[in-house]
């Protein structure tokens, strides 16, 4: 019993000095990786001015497209989600998931859905 509470103790601690050696940016990746394993439940909103002109639902992730020679990112995200058609926020019957693409200059807001 003992011997499992030490291994788990040294366990926790080697994790959290790995944690602490990484940079910022290797942090946040692993952030993001163990956000998108575990999924969210995302809304993207498109607007045009001050008006929501699409809205997608049950978004897990946004991607970046990355070039297939050079691997660089791409002014472009991507993802799938479901078409909220009558923009209420919630997937009625008939709506269904689709894939999308939008640019860099695409006004936009990422949220997790509220409801």
């Amino acid at each position: 019993m003992k011997t499992i509470a030490m291994t788990r103790l040294l366990t926790l601690g080697m994790m959290a000095f790995l944690l602490t050696s990484c940079t910022q940016e290797q942090q946040n990746k692993i952030s993001r990786d163990i956000q998108n394993w575990t999924g969210t439940n995302g809304v993207l909103e498109i607007y045009a001015g001050d008006k929501v002109v699409r809205r997608f639902l049950k978004i897990d992730k946004i991607s970046t497209a990355l070039g297939t020679d050079d691997g660089k990112p791409r002014a472009y995200r991507y993802g799938y989600g479901v078409l909220d058609e009558n923009l209420n926020l919630q997937v009625d019957p008939g709506e269904k998931k689709v894939y999308f693409e939008i640019s860099d200059y695409t006004n936009a807001v990422f949220f997790e859905n509220p409801r």
